[in-house]
């Protein structure tokens, strides 16, 4: 077959005709997608419904043929329309004219070789193409106007590829798979048009805290659908206000009986974070900053000559006091600091009324943190402001000592914020942010979200010069007013932002940033009319994700995913098995004709309408999966506060979205008053088991191991496992294990010999796997995963095969 030319004439039309021998039908489709003639013949009418088109086949002829003159003219199966205007002219006595005509099934053999079919119907469904926002329908197929818009999609993304192949031939990347934000502290591209108003309003607000004698704290609840952005402009207020204000990021509490200390952990777990394009976290800032004012104030102007170095250190840039610092030799360095902190306590003693119990210990550990250099001491420093019990040589080492192992962590959590915040009253606002808070409206976490009420409430009452923001959807908002009392909802709500969809041009803007960032040109990507229909979507993540979808239709990937055994039908598997040896040429394996495969082919495709008519929730599952893994691989490698309070509510999380699917119940055991590590018991039928965390360090690991080992002696029948983050130190490994006196190995070896104990270490695979299932659950409930549990547990469950957590519930 001869090559075909794909031409860039501008002045086309698109016709289909319907008739074997006699024209019945003909429909003509402009460049633009609008038709512009249709007529059925009068001999044979087709449908009552369109008289006025019902003409006498001379007339119709004549007047296509004067729509057609000079114009190109495409066909799909050229030969088979030409035949029929050819003999229909023939019949009536009109001289049939020669057109300038593309067969788009010409072009479609060479663009696409090996197809299993050419038919309209296949390419359409194979390419995505879509008429009036919906994809093929064979039920209206096989009529003219139908037909020939179809013709006219095909035709436009046969030009498209092209243009991309000729003039963007190494574009490989898709610039519109990145489209959601998780935290602030991600890089996403910012359109910074959108939402510029209620940006401009963040800042009003954080002015107004500054200027504020009394420093109160301010709430703005910002309410806006999944996927309007409300993350986004976090990321956008973390990016240009980080370097001046400090911000902190709160996703929601998964236990009722630790929302203050969940609270406060997210909150240190933001202040490690390191300030962009900087070689400094968010604490080394705050507190460097913070010393410009304290070493000015009227106590501490040039009382020694150390106190003039540091004055003068950070009084043209904060953060000259490291540099400094990194200079002088080691016993320098600790007289410095020393002087630092003696400072720190002595403005603390007298700015602070309250003479919070923690305060003086918690500003020591601040400053230790920002003192060591070394990644592990600060490791350790921040499990140590986290409340954790850690072992005594690495704290007498550092200068600390244990907290009280009956202190409430809710209350130390509650000082600690205060502590933030009125050291940042040295500095400039804190700007606190709840997000990811859609699950707080599930009847089960009812409980969560009363506590939650009640946290923020005293967070307001005694936190400081902070702005804090509540993103919430607006149905979550009404909610929260019904559930929540008045002091709650006025103070959040101080100021309220709605965001409204933006503007068509502002949401063709962002696709235009999206597709230059990789060197795309977004009207060589998409027609208008898809540009059309991809802003006819109503958020802007939805947008992004139908622009995703018509590229990938246009740039498919190199190598198909693969559809795995337990999520699938059989009648789907049998589609991918013939797809998968279509592609590799396997056709004589087959065993019978093309012409028949493409027949089964097609009525496999027409049994699998929903999944081929829409994005399959599977590939969609799989892809969130594959992107979610790489991110938390990411943070797996960043400094992370792990607790079992944070561990067992996020189990908690997992295990009651799959009561339902799975048919078992929750409890917790008591062992008197003795501590027991943090756990949850799933029960089934006769059968229990229970999963507990212990990443404790010191004596309260090995008063905690011999409580649970009396439990795992006392219930028999029931299996246990005690799990340890791999990363915490002094019991990470087999090797560490022995190392470690004889009362706590011991304890480990009692639990691993009994015949219903274990005693396991989180590697990273381990850690990933749970923090990925938690995150499906989670975003399934904060609907940032447009998929429901039923539809995406089978797909976990078969991805993650190998995961401690699964092969723990499906033993039951």
């Amino acid at each position: 077959m001869k090559e075909a030319i794909i031409p860039s004439l501008p002045d086309f039309i698109v016709v289909d005709t319907e008739g074997k021998e006699i024209l019945r039908q003909i429909a003509v489709i402009d460049a633009t997608g609008k038709l512009i003639y249709e007529a059925f013949a009068k001999e044979h009418p087709d449908d009552e419904h369109h008289p006025l088109n019902v003409k006498p086949l001379e007339q119709i002829l004549q007047e296509f043929l004067q729509v057609a003159s000079n114009r190109l003219v495409i066909f799909h199966s050229a030969k088979h329309d030409l035949k029929v205007l050819c003999q229909n002219c023939n019949k009536v006595g009109i001289k049939w004219v020669d057109l300038n005509t593309v067969c788009s099934l010409e072009l479609c053999q060479q663009k696409f070789p090996d197809l299993p079919s050419y038919s309209l119907e296949y390419l359409s469904k194979k390419l995505g193409l879509k008429v009036d926002n919906q994809y093929f329908d064979p039920q209206q197929a096989h009529t003219a106007r139908y037909d020939a818009l179809f013709t006219h999609q095909l035709y436009q993304k046969i030009i498209q590829q092209e243009t991309m192949e000729t003039e963007q031939p190494s574009s490989k990347i898709n610039p519109f798979s990145s489209n959601r934000v998780d935290n602030p502290f991600q890089d996403h591209i910012d359109f910074k048009d959108v939402y510029k108003d209620e940006f401009e309003r963040f800042k009003k607000v954080i002015n107004d805290i500054r200027q504020d004698k009394n420093h109160q704290s301010k709430g703005v609840a910002v309410i806006g659908e999944p996927g309007s952005g409300k993350t986004h402009l976090m990321m956008r207020l973390a990016k240009e206000l980080l370097k001046v204000n400090r911000l902190l990021f709160i996703p929601s509490p998964n236990n009722p009986e630790s929302v203050l200390y969940h609270i406060y952990c997210h909150v240190l777990d933001s202040f490690i974070r390191k300030v962009s394009n900087s070689d400094y976290s968010q604490l080394e800032f705050l507190l460097a900053h913070s010393l410009v004012k304290l070493m000015s104030s009227i106590g501490f102007m040039a009382v020694t000559q150390m106190d003039k170095d540091i004055a003068n250190w950070v009084k043209n840039n904060p953060l000259n006091l490291f540099e400094q610092l990194r200079q002088k030799d080691f016993e320098s360095q600790k007289a410095y600091w020393e002087k630092i902190e003696k400072n720190v306590d002595g403005w603390w003693m007298i700015t602070d009324n309250n003479l919070l119990e923690y305060a003086p210990k918690i500003l020591k550990g601040i400053i230790k943190f920002c003192r060591y250099g070394d990644n592990n001491d600060k490791k350790i420093i921040i499990r140590w402001l986290a409340a954790e019990e850690l072992d005594e040589a690495e704290l007498n080492r550092l200068g600390l000592d244990n907290w009280k192992e009956e202190m409430s962590k809710e209350d130390f959590s509650l000082q600690a914020i205060s502590v933030f915040s009125k050291l940042s009253l040295l500095d400039e606002p804190l700007i606190i942010v709840f997000d990811q808070l859609e699950s707080l409206g599930l009847e089960q976490n009812k409980k969560i979200l009363l506590s939650f009420g009640e946290a923020t409430k005293e967070i307001f009452t005694h936190v400081p010069n902070s702005l804090i923001i509540l993103n919430l959807f607006p149905e979550r908002w009404e909610d929260f007013k019904l559930k929540l009392d008045d002091a709650f909802i006025d103070r959040v709500s101080q100021y309220k932002l709605v965001l409204s969809r933006p503007s068509d041009q502002n949401l063709q803007e962002i696709l235009s940033i999206k597709a230059q960032s990789v060197g795309l040109d977004l009207s060589k990507l998409f027609t208008q009319q898809e540009i059309e229909l991809i802003l006819a979507h109503s958020s802007i993540r939805k947008i992004l994700n139908s622009a995703e979808e018509y590229y990938l239709s246009k740039n498919p990937r190199s190598e198909p995913i693969k559809v795995t055994k337990d999520c699938i039908t059989n009648i789907e598997k049998e589609f991918q098995v013939l797809k998968r040896l279509f592609q590799n040429k396997e056709l004589q394996t087959l065993g019978t004709s093309l012409k028949k495969m493409d027949q089964d082919l097609l009525e496999l495709q027409e049994k699998l309408k929903d999944i081929v008519n829409d994005p399959d929730p599977t590939e969609l599952i799989r892809l969130f999966l594959a992107q979610s893994r790489l991110l938390l691989e990411k943070q797996y490698e960043e400094s992370q506060i792990i607790t079992d309070s944070g561990d067992v509510g996020k189990l908690k999380v997992i295990l009651q979205a799959l009561q339902q699917l799975k048919n078992f119940t929750l409890d917790c055991l008591l062992l008197g008053r003795r501590k027991i590590p943090e756990h949850l018991v799933i029960k089934k039928n006769d059968h229990s088991s229970v999963i507990a965390f212990l990443n404790a360090d010191g004596t309260a690991f090995t008063a905690r191991l011999k409580n649970f080992n009396d439990l795992v002696s006392k219930n028999k029948q029931t299996k246990f496992r005690l799990l340890r983050n791999s990363r915490q130190p002094n019991i990470s490994s087999r090797e560490e294990i022995e190392k470690l006196n004889n009362t706590v190995r011991q304890e480990i070896k009692k639990l691993n010999n009994s015949s219903n104990g274990q005693f396991c270490l989180m590697n990273k695979e381990d850690r990933i796997s749970f923090e990925l299932i938690h995150k499906v659950i989670n975003d399934i409930n904060n609907r940032d995963l447009d998929v429901s549990l039923e539809t995406a547990w089978p797909v976990i469950d078969q991805e993650l095969s190998d995961c401690w957590l699964l092969k723990v519930l499906n033993h039951f």
